[in-house]
C-alpha cells in the first residue's frame, strides 16, 4: 500500500512517464495504469487490495466427501493423499472422488498434514569464474567422498590443488568437514605456498552457507586475506573438473581399499602426492610434471589478519550487529549473522537501490521501497 501511494504521488507530481514509473517501482505498465485508474475513480481507497476469492465454489468438494477423506486419513495416518484416494475409489467406487491434489488441500485445511519444511539453499555465486593463466591464479579445494578406514574411523579427505600447474598442495584426512578442522590446514598451505587470487569450491559446508552472498566463516576469512572465494553452480562438478579428476585418481590409488587406520591412510595420501608432483607426467602440461611448472605465490601469508576497511568516499559504511542487523535510515535491516562484527559498504546504484559489499565481494541489494535485501543476480 505504501508503495502504491508513493507511486501515485510521483505520478501526480508529473515529469515521470508510465514507462519510467514501471521501471522505478518494478511493476508492469498495465499495473501502473490499473493503480492510476483506481485512484482517479475511487481515491486512496481504490488502492487497497481486493480479495480474489470467488463468491462461490462450484467445484468444491461436498461435505460428505470431505468427511470420508478425513475419516480415511485418521484410519491410515501414515498414508498420503494419493494412497487415500486410490483406497477410497476401491472401497466406494460409486462415489466421485477428487484428485489427489484436492484431497491434499482438504487434509491441510482440516489440520491433518503439515506443510513441508522449506529447504534453505546456498545463494548462487553471481560472478564469472576466473580463468587461470599462471600458478596461484586459482586454487581448487574440496571435501569429497568420505569413507571409513578399516578400524571404522571416518575419513574426510581435504584436497587443495593449483588449477594451472595441476599441482597438489594438500591432501589431508580429517575426521569432520568443519571450519574448525579445515582452517588450520588452509593456514598451513598458505604458509607453505603463499596466497592465491581465488579459491574455487562447491557450495557445501564449510565453503558456503545459506547466508547472504553464500558466505561462510571460512570464505569470510578468505576475503579478509584478499582471496576471492568462488563457488561452482550446484549440480555442475565439471566447473571444477580438473580437481574432480585429481580427487578421483587420489582415491583410486590410496583408498580402494582403505588403509587400517587414519595414520596409515595419511601416509598413503602423502606418498601419492609426492609421486603426483615429482614423477607423474601430466598430459595437460605437455607431459611435464606439476613440480616442474608450479612455483609459490609472491603474496605471503600475513601474521595478522587485518579488518576490512573502506575509503570515506566509496559509500556509506555500516558495522553488522551481533544479531546480523545493520542500522539504516532509522531502521534495523537484517543482513547476516555470519558477518556479525564486520564492516559493510553500501553504494547507491539507483534511486531506491543500494549495493551491499564486504570488501571486494558483492553481497546483495538493499531496496528502500520495501526495506528488503535481495541477493545479487536475483
Amino acid at each position: 500500500m505504501d508503495q502504491k501511494i508513493q507511486m501515485i504521488g510521483d505520478y501526480l507530481k508529473g515529469g515521470l512517464t508510465v514507462v519510467e514509473l514501471s521501471e522505478a517501482y518494478g511493476v508492469s505498465r498495465n499495473t501502473v495504469y490499473k493503480w492510476i485508474g483506481r485512484y482517479e475513480e475511487e481515491g486512496a481507497l481504490g488502492l487497497e487490495e481486493r480479495s480474489r476469492v470467488p463468491k462461490s465454489h462450484p467445484n468444491a468438494a461436498c461435505p460428505d466427501v470431505v468427511e470420508e477423506i478425513t475419516r480415511a486419513k485418521l484410519s491410515h495416518q501414515k498414508w498420503g493423499p494419493k494412497k487415500l484416494v486410490v483406497w477410497l475409489k476401491e472401497h466406494q467406487p460409486e462415489k466421485s472422488w477428487p484428485a489427489a491434489s484436492t484431497a491434499g488441500d482438504i487434509l491441510k485445511r482440516e489440520g491433518l498434514v503439515g506443510s513441508r519444511r522449506r529447504k534453505h539453499r546456498t545463494p548462487p555465486y553471481a560472478e564469472p569464474l576466473r580463468h587461470c593463466r599462471e600458478p596461484n591464479d586459482v586454487w581448487s579445494a574440496d571435501f569429497k567422498g568420505q569413507f571409513r578406514t578399516r578400524d571404522a574411523e571416518l575419513c574426510y579427505p581435504l584436497t587443495i590443488t593449483d588449477n594451472c600447474a595441476r599441482y597438489p598442495l594438500l591432501s589431508r584426512g580429517l575426521s569432520h568437514p568443519s571450519f574448525e578442522e579445515s582452517r588450520p590446514w588452509f593456514e598451513w598451505t598458505f604458509r607453505q605456498y603463499g596466497l592465491p587470487v581465488a579459491i574455487r569450491t562447491d557450495n557445501g559446508s564449510p565453503f558456503g552457507s545459506v547466508a547472504l552472498g553464500g558466505l561462510s566463516r571460512l570464505s569470510i576469512w578468505f576475503i579478509k586475506l584478499g582471496i576471492r572465494p568462488e563457488r561452482i553452480e550446484p549440480g555442475h562438478p565439471e566447473q571444477n573438473g580438473r580437481h574432480e579428476r585429481f580427487h578421483r585418481t587420489l582415491k583410486e590409488a590410496t583408498a580402494q581399499p582403505p588403509k587400517s587406520n587414519m595414520e596409515e591412510q595419511q601416509k598413503a595420501f602423502d606418498e601419492f602426492i609426492l609421486e603426483f608432483r615429482e614423477e607423474r607426467p601430466n598430459e595437460a602440461l605437455g607431459q611435464k610434471t606439476p613440480a616442474s611448472v608450479y612455483y609459490p605465490s609472491l603474496r605471503t601469508y600475513p601474521e595478522r589478519t587485518l579488518e576490512v576497511d573502506y575509503e570515506a568516499d566509496q559509500g556509506e559504511i555500516r558495522r553488522v550487529r551481533h544479531n546480523g542487523q545493520i542500522r539504516w535510515r532509522g531502521r534495523f535491516i537484517y543482513v547476516s549473522e555470519t558477518l556479525a562484527g564486520e564492516k559493510l559498504l553500501l553504494t547507491q546504484r539507483a534511486d531506491h537501490l543500494w549495493e551491499i559489499s564486504f570488501s571486494f565481494y558483492r553481497l546483495g541489494l538493499l531496496n528502500e521501497l520495501d526495506w528488503t535485501v535481495m541477493p545479487i543476480g536475483k
